[in-house]
């Protein structure tokens, strides 16, 4: 099934084509369509992840699948959440935000750095679809105190996977879907689907 995936992100794009192609997706990115992404504007992920799937799916007249993912941290009350990728601003970068958040943890002693990263997949067969496909995934772990790894994106450097003591940046792809909150929720996007069919 050829599906609109609402994201600029090409992490994510190739994470969504890793898990999803032997089920049968094709995924093309919103840019093909010319779609700019909409304005975040939900207070939760479920939100931002229905509206942006809903958005391009009504411009482009494809399903569309979209998610809303975020780090959470404990020692700053559940911040940087859905501002995640904005956390230093709107143009800000990786970098930034993973500077901005290591600054904001500097006095905080390592047992108290728990944090986890959050994934909300939604998926909409039309605009107006009124039951659409949603997969939750949680990747519990703790922040470390400088990057660690060269892979990944956002703040996989700074994530302790607990199972492994490697960053998520450390993890190889197989291994990070394995575990990762990105790749439980598709996980249950998928039985979902197919329980539905």
């Amino acid at each position: 099934m050829r599906v609109v995936l609402a994201t600029g992100n090409a992490g994510k794009v190739r994470e969504f084509a890793d898990l999803l192609a032997p089920a049968g997706f094709e995924f093309v990115t919103q840019a093909t369509f010319g779609i700019e992404p909409p304005e975040e504007t939900g207070h939760t992920f479920l939100d931002n992840a229905l509206l942006k799937a809903r958005y391009a799916a009504s411009r482009s007249g494809l399903p569309a699948m979209a998610d809303d993912s975020g780090l959470e941290v404990d020692a700053l009350q559940g911040a940087p959440g859905v501002y995640s990728a904005r956390y230093a601003g709107p143009q800000a970068s990786d970098a930034d935000n993973v500077d901005k958040l290591l600054k904001a943890l500097a006095d905080v002693p390592q047992r108290a750095r728990s944090a986890r990263f959050r994934c909300v997949i939604a998926l909409v067969m039309r605009a107006d679809d009124p039951a659409p496909y949603i997969g939750t995934g949680v990747w519990e772990g703790r922040i470390l105190s400088a990057p660690r790894g060269t892979g990944g994106f956002g703040y996989d450097p700074v994530f302790e996977d607990p199972g492994s003591a490697r960053s998520a940046a450390e993890l190889g792809a197989a291994e990070k879907h394995a575990r990762s909150h990105r790749g439980m929720a598709l996980a249950a996007l998928l039985a979902e689907w197919q329980r539905r069919r």
